[in-house]
């Protein structure tokens, strides 16, 4: 499932067609995603502008103007296999021509300035959504949320917090997004092989020092993530229809039996299953 990384570069890539544009058409074909969309959904996107275009934890957050019932943010999450891809641009620098099965473009929003965004979902696990903008933080999928990677409020002293008297794997506690949001099984295992920590070891039995590169570890992993426009494994794609280049700096992630890349280290690197998820880790650096 994509992670912060791949929405907020897909987020980046959509804001130059919907930022300050109206959806001139909104086209609706089917009444589902992985729940219901909302009631008369097309209807209500048509003609509207899009004023801000953002994005909190995994989720991409469109602002609208007002319809006549107040401003409303439309909340759009890819799920395992959706993607938002832009094509038919007048500003050819920005965009050429997405590809995608036609039968999988469930949502389609043709922008001012000759636009055309596409929602295409294979497994149709995304979701969209229409909230009220001035309470879009008590959304049921945004309103337990903790602080992300990058944030002023994410560092030492709040994990710490957080992990005080946790008896749960550290892995566990870096996945539950009411603790760190937007990030996956990917970037924890990335994170904590930087941080020279086990994905075994409790969270509430990590020191102080542990914390502190712990949330360094994070912090440099989501950053070169973003400048290399994310991991490309299965379904992932940019707006433009290009992959993510992480996936080819991947530490331990998905390379099992591989040299640890640790100076120093002559461990290989192992997968184990954690309630149900591989974990990759080498267990010569990591403790």
């Amino acid at each position: 499932m994509p992670e912060l990384p791949e929405v907020e570069t897909v987020r980046r890539g959509l804001v130059p067609a919907m930022e300050g544009r109206l959806i001139a058409r909104a086209i609706q074909r089917r009444p589902d995603l992985r729940w219901p969309l909302p009631e008369r959904f097309a209807e209500r996107l048509c003609g509207r502008r899009v004023l801000r275009l953002g994005r909190r934890s995994k989720y991409i957050l469109a602002d609208l103007d007002d319809s006549g019932a107040g401003p409303e943010t439309m909340i759009v999450h890819l799920g395992m296999s959706g993607r938002m891809l832009v094509s038919g641009a007048t500003l050819a620098e920005f965009y050429i021509p997405a590809g995608g099965a036609a039968r999988h473009d469930h949502v389609v929003f043709e922008m001012e300035g000759g636009a055309t965004v596409t929602f295409n979902d294979a497994r149709r696990f995304g979701a969209m959504d229409l909230w009220p903008t001035e309470a879009i933080a008590t959304h049921r999928l945004l309103a337990d949320l903790g602080p992300e990677p990058l944030a002023n409020e994410f560092h030492g002293d709040y994990l710490a917090r957080r992990f005080a008297g946790r008896r749960m794997p550290v892995k566990a506690a870096l996945l539950d997004q009411k603790i760190v949001a937007g990030l996956g099984n990917i970037y924890v295992a990335e994170a904590l092989h930087r941080a020279r920590i086990s994905p075994k070891r409790l969270a509430g039995k990590i020191s102080r020092a542990g914390i502190d590169r712990l949330v360094a570890a994070i912090n440099a992993t989501i950053a070169d993530a973003l400048d290399a426009g994310g991991s490309s494994l299965r379904d992932y794609r940019q707006a433009d229809g290009e992959l993510g280049y992480f996936q080819h700096s991947f530490r331990v992630y998905d390379r099992e039996g591989a040299v640890c890349p640790t100076e120093g280290c002559a461990g290989r690197v192992r997968r184990i299953v954690q309630a149900g998820r591989s974990s990759f880790y080498c267990p010569g650096c990591q403790r």
